[in-house]
Parts: structure tokens; C-alpha cells; sequence
């Protein structure tokens, strides 16, 4: 039985898309083309992620992170989570385990915010392509835009949610394997 409870989104999707496909075949050989493209992107995304995780896990130490991420660390915290959420590869869904990771290893809420921020509008390839495709000044224009657009969302965020709900977070991320 718990089998199924921990399963039953997926079931569940599964059978919404058998419905479909026995309602209109067509849009259910399209659903079905539209989520085998999406898992073979997550088979080739979360592997290198995972690895990721491990290696930063093992590699680097909860005093180093918090002395360049903690609490204590300032803009240098805010610089370095705007670098390595620039800096990343793949979709969004694959920042979610980092920051997790960042939270076992005591970084600084507002931090976090920050690298998913990065992670989702600044990256160094999506600017590469901007400069060719749009040109400098769309390109420059749009960074230098969302950089501040982050950290102020990530300040407001972490002021506006208060210190237990911040604490059941880094909790969960805690308690993740």
C-alpha cells in the first residue's frame, strides 16, 4: 500500500495518458512523444547533478562554505552564488538539489536565492547566445538587469519569510539523503 501512496502521482499520469490515448490517439502519441523527450533529458541531466553533489559533498567543507557562503559572508557570499548559478548547466530542476546541499552545509538562505536566481536567468551560455543572436547592448542590458532584479527578490523573500519557516527548510534539506 505504501507503495502506491509513493507512487500515485506517476500512476496516476500514467493512466490520465492511456485515458487520452484511448480518447484521441493522436494527442496521446503526442503526450507520450512530449514526456519520453522530457525523461531522456532528466536520464542525461540528473546523473552529472548527482555526481556534482557528491563530489561537493565529500570535497568540500561545511567551514569552508560558511566562511565564502554562511551567514557572515557578505557580498563575497552573494558574488559566489551569483557565479556558480551562472556558471551551471542543464535545467532548472537540476539547482534544487544543490541548493539543498548548499543548506546542509550552512549557507545563507538569501544565498541560496541568489544561486537559484543565477541559475535560472544569468547563465554564461544563455549570455554567450544573447550577444550573437541580440547583441551586446540587449545582452548586457538584460545581466546587468537581473543581477540586482535577484539579489532584491532574494532579499525580500528571505525578509519576508520568517525565521521558523527558514529553519523547517533547512530541516527538510537536512533530512534529504
Amino acid at each position: 500500500m505504501t507503495l502506491l501512496k509513493k507512487y500515485r502521482f506517476f500512476l496516476i499520469t500514467v493512466l490520465t495518458m492511456v485515458i487520452i490515448f484511448y480518447i484521441n490517439k493522436e494527442m496521446g502519441r503526442k503526450a507520450i512523444s512530449v514526456t519520453s523527450y522530457s525523461f531522456k533529458e532528466m536520464i542525461l541531466v540528473i546523473p552529472p547533478v548527482f555526481i556534482l553533489l557528491g563530489l561537493l559533498d565529500v570535497w568540500v567543507s561545511k567551514e569552508t562554505i560558511m566562511k565564502y557562503m554562511g551567514e557572515k559572508s557578505g557580498i563575497k557570499g552573494i558574488l559566489l552564488a551569483i557565479l556558480l548559478g551562472s556558471a551551471a548547466a542543464g535545467p532548472l530542476y537540476g539547482a534544487f538539489p544543490i541548493a539543498a546541499v548548499f543548506m546542509k552545509k550552512g549557507v545563507k538562505f538569501r544565498n541560496v536565492l541568489i544561486f537559484i536566481g543565477a541559475w535560472s536567468t544569468t547563465k554564461i551560455p544563455m549570455f554567450l547566445f544573447e550577444l550573437s543572436a541580440l547583441g551586446a547592448k540587449f545582452a548586457v542590458t538584460r545581466l546587468f538587469i537581473n543581477i540586482p532584479g535577484i539579489i532584491i527578490i532574494a532579499h525580500i523573500l528571505s525578509s519576508l519569510i520568517d525565521e521558523v519557516e527558514i529553519k523547517k527548510i533547512y530541516e527538510n534539506a537536512e533530512s534529504m539523503q
